[in-house]
């Protein structure tokens, strides 16, 4: 079971990074445009956050039956990194994608709904990027 779910985690990344491009792109584009808020555009904003949510519920099961997370082990950089730093920074990007994509349905205008959006997604993405155990970084994630 922890194999699948951490491929599952691993994997889903991607389709959540893509999203999240698509949706920055989409709505800092249409921000600097100037243009109207579409459905098309209210549902890529609304998978991309039940994306990075599921990635959120993946992740928490996985904090909680992962041998990588030792509160015991904190001197080594990898424990530390999978036990504080990778689950603190995904925690504050998930946050900030869910308040962007709440205050931009409360927005009133079509130009700050995408202005929210996009700032608010845009850090989000910054974070999580920071925050992936990229193989090039020896954290023990290859995947």
């Amino acid at each position: 079971m922890y194999t699948g779910l951490v491929h599952a985690h691993s994997g889903l990344r991607w389709l959540a990074l893509v999203l999240l491009l698509a949706a920055v792109f989409v709505s800092i584009s249409r921000w600097q445009g100037q243009k109207s808020f579409t459905d098309g555009n209210r549902k890529l904003y609304l998978f991309t956050l039940i994306s990075v949510h599921l990635q959120l519920v993946l992740g928490l099961i996985l904090y909680f039956i992962s041998p990588k997370v030792n509160f015991d082990g904190l001197a080594n950089r990898v424990i530390r990194f999978y036990t504080v730093e990778h689950i603190t920074i995904m925690l504050l990007a998930i946050t900030l994608i869910t308040v962007g994509y709440s205050r931009s349905k409360r927005a009133t205008s079509d130009t700050q709904k995408h202005r929210l959006v996009g700032i608010f997604y845009g850090i989000g993405l910054g974070l999580i990027l920071v925050g992936i155990p990229w193989a090039f970084r020896g954290l023990g994630a290859g995947n």
